[in-house]
């Protein structure tokens, strides 16, 4: 009998308690920021590749041409800050057919460019030096967490008119922010550029006008979620 009325008394006391839990009404909604800028810098990933027959003369001709493409970027007076060697590699290479070792040195810098005036003069002088290979340019903005700011208070304005929306045929209204969920992710934008051109396209065009670079925009974005209690 008392097992009885202990199990009772539980349940009146779980009962109890749930009726004091409320329910709160809510509604969760996404918001999406975008802000349009002109980039004004440029990363670029050159490399220099040699091949030969000889180990060490295959190394010391890429030494001496990435020598060569340093001198060039201290003399366009780029900050040490904005070049670094990014990779440098010396790879054997067998040939089956001709049972030949042949080697493969390749160096590879980033340079950011902050002045996109300079871009032109400086992608010309990296070919004459002996740049090979232009592995990647990326366009980007000075002023990115400024505009990133900027796109996430659009995310979040653009939530809260959805939630609006959404509730003004119920006769509720909006209130606090529950939860905030950032699901912006990292977006590097890549080039839009017209033409490189090598040495001898340069040569032979020497007297044309230079457009080898179409910036176009890049776009930041910012993706929001929201829980906002309802009135």
């Amino acid at each position: 009998m008392k097992r009885a009325i202990v199990f009772m008394s539980v349940m009146f006391m779980t009962l109890s308690y749930g009726q004091e839990i409320k329910q709160v009404p809510q509604i969760t909604v996404s918001g999406e920021g975008k802000v349009k800028v002109i980039p004004d810098e440029a990363v670029i990933s050159a490399t220099v590749e040699t091949k030969g027959n000889n180990a060490k003369e295959v190394k010391q001709k890429n030494d001496e041409q990435i020598d060569a493409v340093l001198k060039l970027i201290k003399k366009m007076n780029l900050a040490a800050a904005d070049y670094k060697t990014q990779r440098v590699a010396l790879n054997p290479v067998y040939d089956y057919e001709k049972k030949k070792t042949t080697y493969n040195a390749t160096q590879t810098i980033e340079i950011i460019v902050r002045d996109l005036n300079k871009y032109d003069e400086l992608m010309e002088g990296l070919v004459v030096q002996g740049i090979n290979r232009i592995d990647n340019v990326t366009f980007q903005s000075s002023k990115l967490a400024q505009y990133e700011s900027e796109a996430r208070k659009l995310a979040m304005k653009q939530a809260k008119l959805k939630a609006e929306d959404y509730v003004s045929v119920l006769g509720q209204k909006v209130g606090k922010a529950m939860t905030i969920s950032d699901n912006s992710q990292t977006y590097y934008p890549q080039p839009v550029y017209a033409r490189f051109k090598t040495a001898m396209a340069m040569e032979s065009d020497a007297a044309a006008p230079k457009e080898t670079l179409a910036v176009g925009e890049i776009t930041i974005t910012a993706n929001v979620s929201v829980n906002f209690i309802l009135e």
